[in-house]
């Protein structure tokens, strides 16, 4: 099977994951954290160039369609379980974030299920790009008194977002949780 570049960018960002967790952690390697900084940045470059090429290039995909939101699901949790393990984010934000995560997910698999699309909301995005950013920051980590405080702004307006979004996409897409009649007596 021959991937379109979305597809195979989107499977670079999912290959990038171990090395970024990798260089997080090796210490014995000069500039470990600016590189698991770089291959970071790198993932999210491959998130905002593989639904452009695809949608500007009609080569969006069912492939893609799967594989994109699950492969940003996995690198933004992963760089939030790595930062919560060494002390960088509070674990009520991780939460927040990844509960959010599942909801969404869920809601997206109800309403697939009924045919029904919903797409990214501009709070999902906002919420996203300040997620990026929060996680530069904390890769980053100057050891300042001012940048722990930008840090800490990232990380609760990343939360406050996250909530924002959630409530966003639930209030516009609460059809999708109407129930229908079912003939079945076994469904509840």
């Amino acid at each position: 099977m021959k991937m379109n570049l979305p597809n195979q960018l989107t499977l670079l960002r999912i290959l990038l994951i171990p090395f970024f967790v990798f260089f997080y952690y090796f210490d014995k390697i000069a500039w470990h954290g600016y590189i698991a900084l770089f291959i970071y940045v790198v993932a999210c470059l491959t998130d905002m160039a593989d639904g452009k090429i695809a949608r500007r290039y009609n080569m969006v995909t069912t492939f893609g369609k799967f594989m994109d939101p699950l492969a940003d699901k996995i690198l933004v949790t992963t760089a939030l379980i790595l930062f919560t393990a060494s002390r960088r984010l509070d674990a009520v934000a991780l939460i927040i974030i990844v509960a959010r995560e599942f909801i969404i997910s869920g809601f997206r698999l109800v309403a697939s299920d009924k045919g029904i699309v919903i797409a990214a909301s501009m709070w999902g995005k906002v919420k996203t790009t300040v997620q990026m950013f929060m996680a530069i920051a904390l890769l980053l980590h100057f050891e300042y008194q001012w940048f722990y405080v930008i840090e800490q702004i990232l990380i609760w307006a990343s939360v406050a977002l996250t909530i924002i979004s959630l409530a966003d996409y639930i209030y516009k897409n609460r059809a999708v949780l109407k129930e229908e009649q079912s003939t079945d007596k076994s469904t509840r």
